[in-house]
């Protein structure tokens, strides 16, 4: 038996829901990342990009476990001296979750070219309504 390698003008891609309510923001963000990368497919090929569409719903409802509302900071920096910004995830969801949860997937992802090609399929919303009903999307069951 030989093992088939995925081509990138071969691959067909398909789109997913994932509801983020009531879940934890990392687990919903593995899920994500898996689908993204494509993993969950046969023909998975890691130096190919062939993962699938995802559509995170109820981004505002996604829970975060212990004290990680208080203690934990999204940190950037302008570059230039004292341009360290931070905000406190607390803050970071109630005003954009749809950020919070791109941040957590996108630290899943390879940090190259592949996985930034990877983050431009992913769509995030805070609310139940999403705009993508034409791509007649899947909700992802799987556990």
């Amino acid at each position: 038996m030989s093992t088939t390698l995925a081509k990138k003008e071969t691959v067909s891609r398909k789109w997913y829901v994932l509801d983020a309510a009531g879940k934890p923001l990392g687990r919903t963000a593995v899920k994500a990342a898996t689908l993204l990368r494509g993993k969950h497919k046969t023909d998975y090929t890691p130096n190919v990009d062939c993962g699938d569409f995802v559509i995170i719903i109820n981004a505002k409802d996604a829970v975060l476990t212990g004290n990680k509302l208080t203690d934990k900071y999204y940190r950037h920096h302008s570059g230039w001296i004292g341009g360290l910004k931070e905000v406190q995830y607390k803050k970071l969801m109630a005003e954009r979750p749809e950020l919070a949860m791109e941040l957590a997937v996108k630290g899943m992802l390879a940090k190259n070219s592949l996985g930034r090609d990877q983050l431009t399929r992913l769509r995030v919303y805070a609310g139940a309504e999403h705009k993508h009903e034409a791509q007649k999307p899947e909700a992802w069951t799987q556990e």
